[in-house]
């Protein structure tokens, strides 16, 4: 599946897919240093909570293997590398996965092992355990994500006992497949694994307005892995939810996380809350994928996330590949057009914070969680390690 790699990376050279040439056209940008990553997160050519981690901690190490840090210390190099981090963080600051893994960096440059070497060999002692800590993530990443599609699977089937002869039908929202990830993905991991093991009836997803994740790259996804699928709008939900009967009896909503706080509020892409509102109406479980990176033991609810707010022109405007005459699509040539007045107010929240009390279950590469006798969610079990901080 070399078409659908967000991420490609050997020691030396990181190149990114453009998401925003999807599905029409595969292009790949170089990148090199810390700034090409921020502007790649930034501009959303790359986004999805993981891939955004990856791509900030793998454009560092490409700046830091073509001799960028200049430091002749081992303290000067790790000062180097942390500043490097910081404006990285910078990027997307509602998705935790970034903020997680600067801290983790951080912490390999600060535990490498520089005593009795002398000051040359101490940096690079020190640049190569962030070079380590770095590719580390982009393995580990993959591992999780298959984590997730099986106890993701298994949970729902246990709920359900769903069969080949009984198999469930899905919504997801925005895209948490290989292109927000390193591979297999988050949501539609699960996804993947229940289509894997014959339990999936049908995948339903949103187009995810404003910036259209789900009918740009997660339509594209499904349709490249041959997954029964269809496409539907935001709006259209309620309506899907109420049908219910053949493949619109829908078993789950599933949807990934940017950040999950330690009582188990969820900022997720815009559009997520209202999903969780329609499927409790409905009686549709609903379920949140998100590997142990993205859980925030540090902030206590959903108020205390930090909401990203994206440009008017996302609202306003759209741009996307020239349709001809015949149908087909020329990727060659663009157009952008206003999809309202130029002039009105526009709010464009990046993200929503989806109660705890909706969500019926956390899938985490640990395993699942669900909510204790108090209704909330106990992490202790699959992060014994920070809960105790």
């Amino acid at each position: 599946m070399a078409t659908l790699q967000a991420i490609k990376y050997s020691p030396g050279q990181l190149l990114v897919l453009d998401q925003l040439r999807l599905p029409h056209e595969h292009h790949y940008d170089p990148v090199s240093t810390a700034e090409e990553a921020f502007d790649s997160i930034r501009t959303m050519r790359v986004r999805g909570a993981p891939a955004i981690a990856i791509v900030a901690a793998l454009g560092l190490a490409v700046e830091l293997s073509n001799g960028a840090c200049t430091a002749s210390t081992a303290d000067d190099a790790v000062a180097y590398i942390e500043s490097r981090l910081d404006y990285l963080k910078e990027s997307r600051p509602t998705a935790v996965d970034l903020s997680n893994a600067v801290a983790k960096l951080k912490q390999a440059v600060r535990d490498a092992k520089v005593d009795g070497l002398a000051p040359a060999e101490a940096k690079q002692a020190v640049l190569d355990a962030y070079l380590a800590a770095a590719e580390q993530l982009l393995a580990k990443d993959l591992d999780n994500n298959t984590a997730i599609g099986t106890h993701g699977a298994a949970w729902l089937q246990q709920q359900y006992g769903a069969t080949p002869d009984r198999p469930l039908s899905i919504l997801t929202h925005c895209n948490t497949g290989s292109l927000a990830t390193s591979g297999h993905g988050t949501a539609l991991g699960i996804v993947r694994s229940l289509h894997a093991q014959g339990l999936l009836r049908h995948a339903y997803c949103t187009e995810t307005r404003p910036y259209n994740q789900g009918s740009r790259l997660t339509a594209f996804e499904l349709v490249f892995e041959g997954i029964p699928s269809t496409l539907i709008t935001d709006s259209m939900a309620a309506a899907l939810m109420r049908l219910r009967r053949g493949d619109m009896a829908l078993g789950a909503v599933i949807v990934g996380a940017d950040r999950v706080v330690r009582n188990g509020d969820t900022a997720n892409k815009i559009g997520t809350y209202a999903l969780a509102v329609l499927a409790r109406h409905h009686g549709v479980k609903f379920v949140v994928a998100a590997p142990t990176t993205s859980i925030d033991l540090e902030t206590e609810t959903g108020d205390g996330i930090v909401i990203e707010e994206r440009k008017r022109e996302e609202l306003t405007q759209i741009s996307g590949a020239v349709v001809n005459p015949d149908g087909s699509v020329d990727p060659s040539r663009t157009a952008r057009v206003a999809t309202a007045d130029q002039r009105i107010n526009v709010w464009n929240p990046g993200f929503d914070v989806t109660p705890h009390d909706l969500i019926d279950a956390i899938v985490t590469e640990r395993g699942t969680v669900v909510k204790g006798a108090d209704g909330r969610f106990d992490f202790s079990k699959v992060l014994p390690e920070r809960w105790r901080w």
